[in-house]
């Protein structure tokens, strides 16, 4: 492997990964395909190696044996025989529990060895793909084993996974806890939603084109849609699900980060902290609802059975490790104003759930519409408002909606779409969506990172909802069949308000 400097980016600092969590699916399908594809980009450093941690008794041989056979079912490209003999001779596999303090002195000896057989430096980061009761336990035996301790120029980092806490009081013990023993810059928080091109593009979007952002405000912006729609069911994860839900899930990270990178203030410069800055100033300023706003400005569902791609699937309640009476949520919508100068009086409507009838997140800016006196004495009965959709999967791109003259001697106007796609216009390699995001810890920068106040702040926002729902158990579910867009309340929720949810395939 060479540690060349490729054309656009540095390579990765050297270092040690260490994976605890190593034996389950997020290792052989996420994290080391996504190693690879950065050591195809030449983005990884030369002086590398991996560390897997698992309760299974493996020996370092066995586990390379075992990620040789994934890795050729999971790697986004098959992997050329070259990069895969260097990958597997820098990984190492240690048992252990993540409650046993013995194992973790076994890391620290395996550590040393690594760092002076692979030249890392004593740089190492711990990437935690373990249950999230477990996330302070580690962190805790890490420091209390001198192996978070920085000095001589060497770092040490830590990244966790969602949910961060399950409410706000747990958020803020659990960052008490990391805080005991790490800097807040230490700890990476991470979303696999902003690894998506064009999340990371909406800050270029906005901030490098002149033509948007004099009409990114309240003057111009009728109101905002995002969505984060699932055909899945639980695939196993009904234990998970019903102690989360999919407010939990989904509301506090993943749609949250999208809300405070839409609305989000330009940051006086790239830098990480720079952008939280402002994304934090957003979700401080989302208003928390009130007991009764809760009722009118929420919906929550769970699927029944029903046909999605013209396949009979189960009811939520049927589900494997699902109580037959659950009241768990699969589907939330809610509306949320922002109190400041830009996005006052500007709606933001959130939406996500299971068993919906595709597979898509995006962000809709529907625009207001233009005075219509102009074509009082046309026949034009309609004027299309312009609208800006940015699509974060499956297709990543942007498209935008604007009206036109139809041809023909009556003035007649039509909606046209100009659409921009990332797999037409710029050669991609196939990702996972964790390339990113594990290069930017290796250089050291938090910016697609949730910070601590980010996080807590999300939570405060959540709280009021999290305690009405659990005051007021639903009465209606299962209220949504499977293949459907959600419950009719969902509907109703816009049509209130003179609005309606985007018809995604529009």
């Amino acid at each position: 492997m060479s540690g060349a400097r490729p054309e656009h980016g540095r390579p990765s600092d050297p270092c040690v990964m260490v994976i605890y969590g190593a034996s389950g699916d997020l290792t052989k399908r996420k994290l080391l395909p996504a190693l690879i594809n950065l050591a195809r980009a030449k983005l990884l450093n030369r002086h590398f190696a991996v560390i897997g941690m698992a309760r299974a008794p493996l020996t370092s041989e066995a586990f390379r044996d075992k990620l040789t056979e994934d890795m050729r079912e999971f790697a986004t490209l098959p992997v050329e025989p070259q990069v895969w003999d260097w990958f597997r001779e820098r990984i190492h596999y240690l048992p252990g529990d993540v409650k046993d303090a013995e194992a973790y002195g076994r890391l620290r000896d395996l550590l040393e060895r690594v760092d002076r057989e692979h030249g890392t430096r004593g740089n190492h980061f711990y990437y935690l793909a373990v249950a999230p009761t477990f996330f302070g336990e580690v962190a805790r035996q890490l420091g209390a084993a001198g192996l978070l301790a920085e000095d001589e120029g060497r770092w040490r980092r830590i990244i966790i996974e969602k949910p961060f806490g399950r409410d706000l009081e747990s958020a803020r013990a659990l960052n008490a806890e990391l805080s005991a023993v790490l800097r807040e810059g230490q700890i990476y928080r991470i979303d696999h939603y902003l690894g998506k091109e064009t999340v990371q593009n909406i800050m270029v979007f906005r901030f490098g084109n002149a033509i948007f952002e004099p009409i990114w405000n309240r003057r111009y912006i009728d109101h905002v849609q995002i969505t984060a729609a699932e055909t899945v069911g639980m695939e196993g994860r009904g234990g998970y699900y019903e102690e989360a839900g999919a407010l939990r899930d989904m509301v506090p990270n993943h749609l949250f980060q999208l809300v405070s990178l839409t609305a989000m203030e330009p940051p006086v410069s790239f830098g990480a902290d720079a952008v939280r800055d402002e994304q934090a100033k957003v979700l401080r300023a989302v208003q928390p609802l009130s007991p009764e706003e809760v009722l009118t400005r929420t919906v929550r569902g769970q699927y029944n059975g029903g046909v999605l791609d013209g396949e009979r699937v189960p009811a939520y309640r049927t589900e494997r490790n699902v109580a037959p009476g659950s009241t768990t949520e699969t589907y939330v919508a809610l509306k949320l104003t922002i109190d400041n100068w830009r996005w006052a009086d500007v709606p933001f409507y959130l939406r996500t759930g299971k068993r919906l009838p595709t597979r898509v997140t995006e962000i809709a800016i529907q625009f207001r519409r233009v005075p219509f006196i102009l074509f009082r004495d046309t026949p034009v009965d309609h004027l299309t408002t312009n609208r800006l959709v940015i699509r974060i999967q499956p297709d990543e791109g942007i498209s935008l909606r604007f009206g036109a003259k139809v041809p023909g001697p009556v003035m007649t106007v039509g909606p046209v779409n100009m659409d921009f796609a990332y797999a037409d216009y710029f050669k991609t390699a196939p990702s996972t969506g964790y390339e990113r995001l594990l290069y930017d810890c290796m250089i050291g920068d938090a910016t697609l990172f949730q910070r601590a106040d980010m996080v807590e702040a999300g939570w405060e926002v959540v709280s009021p909802l999290l305690d009405v729902w659990k005051a007021l158990p639903p009465r209606n579910f299962p209220n949504y069949p499977a293949g459907s867009w959600g419950p009719r309340e969902a509907e109703e929720l816009l049509e209130r308000d003179g609005r309606h949810w985007r018809t995604i395939d529009e």
